[in-house]
């Protein structure tokens, strides 16, 4: 990561410091309790003053539309008492002088306002970027006095140097080596603008932690579930063996009922043979029943176990369909290339998050489009695109094409008499664009749009099919 030290401030004062003496602050905004934004005009220009002191990405820095875009910033309804203090006593003032005490990381806005008497005072706001000691304190600066602080610091977290409101402000006392100046210094730069230079390296910076920050997030929520449905099923299957034994009971009680008259009742147990096996068998008894309750008894237990079979079974088929759709969601979030991408991934995982019900851009819908020897072909890069390419896009002659067994985009072929040749190149696509990319040897299946099926109430892509082909690759 590139250092924004004193040099890099120096240089960038130096470059912003005519717009910034005299202008107005306008409005004052705190999206996260980490950063700032100021809106400042001065010779009729308005500009977005960005404040970031994030212990990782510690910045200052005019935006531009782009990487205000790139940042993500998100206004919250209720801003933090810090913001509101700083509404109180800022907005609508006049930036009198700016100022960098020698050899700091330490940016003074100096802002001539009034008090509550129309007493014309003076406040200073210190942006200090020092890594994981960052703040943004104010402070009168006739009285020296501290009016609040973006992070209060107490004794226990420094005895040389507290930070709250009614503390005096004091300059920090040490410095490390690359306070100066460091190697990977931001101010090596050799540009037109080093703002512009600061602000396309750092919005790049944090758009790119947001984006791994989010596609890990919504990886773990998915492996939890995945790892929760994969432990269900094994207990249904656990379950399913038991129960497949349940065949017997039928075949004892058809035994029973064909020897009632050859044996006794209330017995402990009986010998038969068992015409189905050719073998001779025992069968344990109730010896408080007669054989034919014993006889009912069983037929009870193989219906019991025959209804056991038949809803086990379908809840096996319900988990099998949930585990691809899991699979399927952690492929859409690896071939995922923007927060956008994983907004879309997530209001399928989260449908409950207020962010998730948001209505979908145009663009989130639109799977992704290549053209093959002249014909079109759609792939999709996650569930909601993939189903809108077989509900919205498709018609009943196209093609469509998807890896076999194995998480992957849907691909459809717009073209009703395709040769050979270009059914291979799509089949090739669909294995591109699936998990089993890498793989030596993988199956693809296509078949006409017209064969394929979305079942009711069934996941975002998910589709049944027949009158298949294979292709192996």
């Amino acid at each position: 990561m590139i250092t924004f030290d004193s040099t890099t401030l120096k240089l960038w004062l130096e470059e912003n410091s005519a717009f910034l003496t005299g202008a107005r602050i306008q409005k004052i905004q705190q999206p996260t309790r980490r950063d700032f934004v100021f809106s400042i005009r001065n010779k009729g220009t308005t500009k977005k003053f960005y404040i970031n002191i994030n212990p990782q990405y510690f910045h200052i820095c005019f935006m531009d539309k782009e990487n205000e875009a790139k940042r993500l910033i998100e206004i919250p309804q209720k801003p933090p008492m810090f913001c509101m203090l700083l509404r109180k006593y800022l907005e609508n003032s006049l930036i009198a002088k700016v100022e960098q005490p020698e050899y700091e990381r330490i940016l003074e806005l100096y802002i001539e306002t009034y008090n509550e008497l129309s007493e014309k005072i003076y406040l200073c706001l210190a942006i200090e970027l020092m890594g994981k000691y960052s703040n943004v304190i104010l402070y009168n600066y006739d009285t020296n006095i501290i009016l609040g602080c973006a992070h209060n610091v107490g004794a226990e977290k420094s005895r040389e140097r507290e930070m709250a409101g009614g503390l005096p402000y004091v300059y920090p006392a040490g410095r490390p080596k690359d306070w100066y100046k460091s190697e990977n210094s931001l101010s090596n730069f050799r540009g037109n603008s080093i703002n512009s230079y600061i602000d396309s390296y750092y919005a790049e910076a944090i758009y790119n932690d947001k984006f791994e920050r989010l596609q890990e997030q919504l990886k773990q929520t998915v492996l939890s579930k995945l790892k929760k449905d994969k432990n269900s099923l094994k207990k249904m299957q656990y379950k399913l063996e038991k129960e497949i034994n349940s065949d017997n009971y039928r075949l004892y009680g058809d035994l029973i009922m064909a020897n009632l008259y050859n044996f006794s009742n209330y017995s402990k147990f009986i010998d038969v043979y068992d015409y189905e096996n050719d073998k001779n068998i025992k069968i344990e008894l109730d010896e408080t029943k007669t054989l034919k309750e014993n006889a009912n008894n069983f037929y009870k237990l193989y219906n019991k176990g025959k209804n056991a079979i038949a809803k086990i079974t379908e809840l096996t088929s319900q988990l099998y369909a949930q585990i691809q759709y899991y699979e399927q969601i952690l492929y859409s979030l690896d071939i995922a290339e923007s927060i956008t991408d994983l907004k879309s991934v997530q209001s399928e995982i989260e449908p409950d998050n207020p962010k998730g019900r948001k209505e979908h851009t145009k663009a989130s819908f639109e799977p992704m489009e290549l053209e093959i020897e002249g014909f079109k072909v759609l792939v999709g890069k996650n569930n909601r695109q993939n189903d809108y390419i077989v509900s919205k896009l498709s018609k009943d002659e196209d093609f469509w094409f998807h890896t076999k067994d194995c998480a992957g985009s849907h691909v459809l072929l717009k073209c009703e008499n395709p040769s050979d040749d270009l059914l291979l190149k799509c089949a090739n696509l669909a294995k591109q664009y699936s998990k089993g990319a890498n793989s030596s040897k993988i199956g693809v299946i296509y078949t006409k749009r017209k064969y394929l099926k979305k079942p009711p109430a069934s996941n975002l892509g998910y589709v049944i099919y027949k009158n298949e082909r294979e292709i192996i690759l």
